[in-house]
């Protein structure tokens, strides 16, 4: 045993040497928050505006899913200033909301910004297409259904920045066929 260490194992030693580990971590997240800081002020200067965001839900079959929105994705470098994300494109990806219910598919997609002459929506029996070409605001997204749908019976309603597109699904048939009464 080295000379002026006592015999017996002091309980608070651990404790001591947590402190200092988070006094450690401490001093890091505060420097990186001063860098961050300072990225946030240069792309503060720049006229375009870099969004990115995600949401998570549980899938039908009890697993999460991930969806991205926004118009930098994750991890993209900008070569001239690898401190600023480089903007994957001038549209802007809404997040996007799909909720399949017994007869319809509801989707819900938040565009803040735009007035509604401006909003076009093409719809396919297996897609919605939503785009904004605003000269301020541009947004672009090509939302997959869950099932088929009938793209001619599409209700669509837009509210403080909130799309609202119902489709009605198309019914699967048994295979046996509907009964026709001759009138």
């Amino acid at each position: 045993m080295p000379p002026g260490k006592p015999m017996y194992l002091d309980p608070f030693d651990e404790f001591v040497r947590m402190r200092q580990e988070m006094e450690r971590m401490m001093n890091e997240m505060v420097r990186q928050s001063i860098m961050d800081a300072k990225n946030l002020e240069k792309m503060a200067a720049d006229p375009k505006t870099c969004v990115y965001g995600f949401s998570i839900r549980v899938g039908p079959d009890g697993k999460p899913v991930v969806c991205e929105f926004g118009n930098i994705k994750p991890n993209s470098v900008n070569p001239a200033n690898p401190a600023q994300p480089s903007l994957a494109s001038d549209e802007r990806e809404p997040l996007v909301d799909v909720i399949p219910t017994e007869n319809e598919v509801v989707v819900i997609a938040e565009i803040p910004g735009v007035e509604k002459h401006e909003i076009k929506l093409n719809s396919t029996t297996e897609s919605l297409t939503i785009s904004v070409n605003n000269p301020q605001r541009r947004y672009h997204r090509v939302v997959s259904l869950p099932c088929e749908v009938d793209p001619t019976g599409v209700v669509a309603s837009y509210k403080n920045g909130v799309l609202e597109v119902t489709h009605k699904r198309v019914l699967k048939s048994d295979g046996n066929g509907h009964e026709i009464h001759v009138k």
